[in-house]
C-alpha cells in the first residue's frame, strides 16, 4: 500500500478543509438570513420581541479570541523549537475551547432565566433564532474540540516540527475559523436586534 508525500497530504487535505469551512459560512448564512427576514417581517408587524444577549456570550467571546491567540503562540512554538514546548500552548487552547462551550450553555441558562425559550409556551421567533444560531455553531465547535484534543496529544508526543505540520496547521486554521465566525455571528446578534 503506497502512503501519500507530504506534499500530496497538504495537495489534498487543505482544500478540503477550505470547502468544509465555505459549507459551513453558507449554512451560517443561511441562518443569518432567515433571521433577517423573519425581523423585518415581525418588526412590520410590531411582533419583534428585543432581548439583552446573556453575559455569558460576552465572556465566551473573549474567551475564543484567547484561545487563539495561544494556538498562534504554539506556532511559534512549533516553527522555532518542537512541538513539546508547543503542548502546553494547545493544552490552554483546548481549555479555553471547552471555557467556550460552558459559556455557551450557561448562556443558554441565562436565556431561560430572563424569560427567553427556544420553543414552547413564552416563546418567540428573536429568541428562538438565537438559540438556533449558537446552537449550531456550537455543533461546530465540538468538532473543533476534537480536533483540538488530537492536536494536543500529537503534540505531546512530538509529532510536529516546522517542516512536519500539517495537521496542527488544519486544526489551527479549523479553529480560527470557528473563533472568527463566533465574533461574526456574535456582532450580528449584538446589533441587528
Amino acid at each position: 500500500m503506497e502512503t501519500l508525500s507530504f506534499a500530496e497530504k497538504k495537495k489534498v487535505r487543505k482544500p478540503l478543509l477550505w470547502i468544509g469551512m465555505a459549507s459551513m459560512f453558507m449554512g451560517f448564512a443561511g441562518l443569518t438570513s432567515g433571521y433577517i427576514v423573519s425581523r423585518k417581517a415581525l418588526l412590520q408587524e410590531g411582533l419583534w420581541v428585543v432581548f439583552q444577549l446573556p453575559q455569558s456570550f460576552y465572556y465566551s467571546t473573549a474567551v475564543i479570541v484567547l484561545s487563539s491567540l495561544l494556538l498562534f503562540m504554539a506556532s511559534k512554538k512549533i516553527s522555532s523549537t518542537s512541538s513539546n514546548e508547543a503542548a502546553p500552548y494547545l493544552f490552554l487552547a483546548l481549555l479555553c475551547g471547552i471555557g467556550f462551550l460552558y459559556l455557551q450553555v450557561r448562556g443558554w441558562s441565562e436565556l431561560k432565566e430572563s424569560g427567553v425559550f427556544f420553543t414552547g409556551e413564552g416563546s418567540f421567533t428573536a429568541g428562538s433564532w438565537v438559540y438556533a444560531i449558537t446552537f449550531f455553531h456550537l455543533l461546530h465547535l465540538t468538532a473543533g474540540l476534537i480536533v483540538l484534543i488530537i492536536t494536543s496529544f500529537r503534540a505531546n508526543l512530538n509529532k510536529y516540527s516546522s517542516d512536519r505540520r500539517l495537521g496542527f496547521d488544519l486544526a489551527a486554521q479549523f479553529w480560527h475559523f470557528l473563533g472568527v465566525v463566533w465574533i461574526g455571528l456574535f456582532l450580528f446578534l449584538l446589533f441587528i436586534r
